[in-house]
């Protein structure tokens, strides 16, 4: 399988010590399988980091889950929008997986949740919003020992 990481970097050799926040699925390598969505994240790291670069790595991805542990949401909203809020918060929950896959929360959906986290809406209503909304994917590594048997860097292009 094909995967794609939005930078403003070459990255080689992926690891997890660079992650410097929690994100939806905790601090991890995050990669996609919508190369549209690695330029838009490529995209928006510039712009955040005020930098001229920015690059789509591609990478080969075995499926190879022999003895790691994976976590994968898939359809799933109910249990998916509970972890990303807990991740948020700062919860370490998802340190009991290697792998962690599910929907992304793009800038509306980033919104939705925050509807609920802050109680405004209940899980059903968030739910129901989410479902409107085009859902993109994600895949996190949490372990380096995910991204050393799983990753293998393949090329970049560079976004303009």
């Amino acid at each position: 399988m094909i995967v794609y990481h939005g930078s403003t970097e070459i990255i080689r050799n992926p690891d997890i010590n660079h992650s410097y926040r929690s994100l939806d699925f905790g601090k991890g390598f995050y990669v996609t399988t919508n190369q549209q969505q690695a330029k838009t994240w490529a995209k928006r790291k510039q712009d955040i980091n005020g930098t001229t670069n920015a690059y789509v790595n591609t990478y080969t991805m075995n499926e190879n889950f022999e003895k790691l542990k994976i976590k994968d949401f898939g359809e799933e909203l109910s249990e998916w929008i509970d972890f990303v809020c807990d991740c948020r918060d700062g919860g370490n929950e998802y340190q009991k997986y290697d792998v962690i896959q599910g929907k992304v929360a793009n800038d509306k959906v980033f919104r939705v949740v925050d509807m609920y986290h802050d109680g405004i809406w209940d899980k059903e209503r968030a739910i129901k919003e989410i479902k409107a909304y085009q859902n993109y994917d994600q895949i996190a590594f949490i372990t380096q020992n995910a991204i050393d048997k799983m990753l293998h860097f393949y090329s970049f292009i560079e976004v303009k």
